[in-house]
């Protein structure tokens, strides 16, 4: 299959890249306490209710939120196992998460359409750009292995969820399967991969693809 029909079937998108750390800026050291009385308070925990769940007495925790003492890998597995989370989570704060405030609403039948020989895409948030996911509705009009001239391969990860009607799904490594309404899979995209309409009907289903 030539790239031009590749991007014909399997529209291209922009992928967001994370920005990287600054490296001018300032890294605070570690504070194992402060840390700690985060996690506590995030759980709306006293250090009574902390000292039953974890099994570590009152005093000791007081004195390792405020830095008096440092605990012990056994007393870091209590802390763990009390508090609900992995002991890495002791030693680095989830990221900051800023919201963007994005949205896109695609109504019924309003997506870009984007027909090719085997298959009529709508393309769905059409309006956001530099998506980190590719979201498209399409009818498969392939019936048999024989309507592609290759395996379609890209990029990226892809997640289908059929929406009605029946498909085999075919991949490189795989045997072929058949999928009815509800069933879904989720693959590596760089794995060779198509799929044909088996129902009455042509089958419509939903893609998901990121990178």
């Amino acid at each position: 299959m030539s790239d031009k029909q590749q991007v014909d079937i399997y529209p291209s998108m922009t992928v967001a890249k994370e920005h990287g750390t600054d490296r001018d800026e300032k890294i605070e050291p570690l504070k194992l306490g402060k840390r700690l009385k985060e996690i506590r308070m995030a759980h709306g925990l006293t250090l009574e209710e902390a000292s039953k769940r974890t099994g570590l007495a009152r005093s000791t925790l007081s004195k390792i939120e405020n830095e008096q003492i440092s605990p012990t890998f056994q007393a870091m597995q209590k802390l763990a196992g009390g508090l609900e989370i992995d002991i890495p989570q002791l030693f680095a704060p989830p990221k900051q998460i800023k919201a963007t405030g994005r949205r896109d609403i695609t109504r019924q039948d309003e997506g870009k359409p984007h027909p090719t020989t085997t298959y009529e895409h709508e393309l769905l948030a059409t309006q956001l750009t530099k998506k980190k996911m590719m979201p498209f509705k399409s009818r498969v009009r392939a019936r048999q292995f024989e309507d592609y001239s290759g395996w379609i391969r890209h990029d990226g990860e892809e997640f289908l969820l059929v929406l009605s009607g029946e498909i085999t799904f075919f991949s490189e490594f795989y045997e072929p399967v058949k999928l009815s309404e509800g069933d879904s899979v989720y693959y590596d995209a760089t794995m060779g991969h198509m799929l044909v309409s088996i129902s009455d009907e042509d089958a419509h289903i939903l893609w998901v693809t990121a990178s």
